[in-house]
């Protein structure tokens, strides 16, 4: 499912673009979807993420969140099943990895900068990588509207941003920014130094995280706590492994 030159580029830079693996029919499906969640939720959206003791910090200001997609519609099973993505999860982490959580993210206008840091215990791994993250892109990221930067090949340094930069917030001379169309799906390991940036215009910049770890690791949302008999059946043996359930 992936060439080798993206394998390479993956390794390398710890990231990849996977190119528009929905079409705008199905981005036009997500995005109802998750209208509908959030009007039906109302203040309890993402609560699931605040009941996870693996979430350092489950509220997020100047961002909207949805969790636990997994139970909450058909329309979601693909961003953790998709051939592509498995396979480049399979590349970073080895053929033993588990979903960890899919969530919803939506950095609202004027908001959404995060510092730049890393994903797993806020601490580098030493001997082979444990989680690594997809971003399905809701709307297209650009320059100006908080699109996740990333600096290429940190996910090899031995060092955090907080312990490199005077101040991680800040921007980082080797940073790029992840532009892409609604549709695109972006692989990255997640111990790379990356962050969201400030969404400067009037409108919310949507995406979904399906972040897979190790299975030897804790999930972010715990699947079998909140699988439901409807999910279950619904996503076959296949699934049912991913989740590890």
């Amino acid at each position: 499912m992936l060439t080798p030159q993206e394998k390479d580029f993956l390794d390398t830079h710890g990231y990849l673009n996977l190119g528009q693996l929905l079409t705008p029919a199905e981005v036009d499906q997500i995005n109802a979807r998750l209208a509908e969640l959030q009007q039906q939720e109302g203040d309890r959206a993402g609560a699931e993420l605040a009941e996870s003791k693996y979430i350092r910090h489950p509220k997020e200001e100047g961002a909207d969140r949805l969790a636990d997609l997994v139970n909450k519609g058909p329309v979601f099973d693909i961003c953790y099943t998709h051939p592509r993505v498995l396979a480049a999860i399979e590349a970073v982490l080895g053929a033993e990895y588990k979903l960890s959580s899919l969530n919803y993210r939506a950095a609202k206008p004027g908001k959404g900068q995060q510092k730049l840091h890393v994903d797993y215990k806020n601490a580098v791994a030493e001997d082979s990588f444990k989680v690594c993250n997809s971003i399905w892109i809701l709307d297209d990221f650009t320059e100006r509207n908080g699109a996740t930067r990333i600096v290429p090949g940190t996910h090899r340094s031995r060092e955090l941003p907080e312990a490199a930069m005077p101040d991680p917030h800040a921007s980082h001379p080797d940073e790029i920014l992840i532009t892409a169309p609604a549709g695109s799906v972006v692989i990255f390991n997640s111990h790379v130094w990356h962050g969201g940036t400030t969404n400067h215009t009037d409108r919310d910049r949507r995406s979904i995280h399906s972040y897979f770890c190790t299975r030897d690791q804790p999930q972010q949302i715990d699947q079998r706590k909140y699988i439901t008999p409807e999910t279950r059946k619904r996503i076959g043996k296949r699934g049912r492994a991913i989740l590890d359930v």
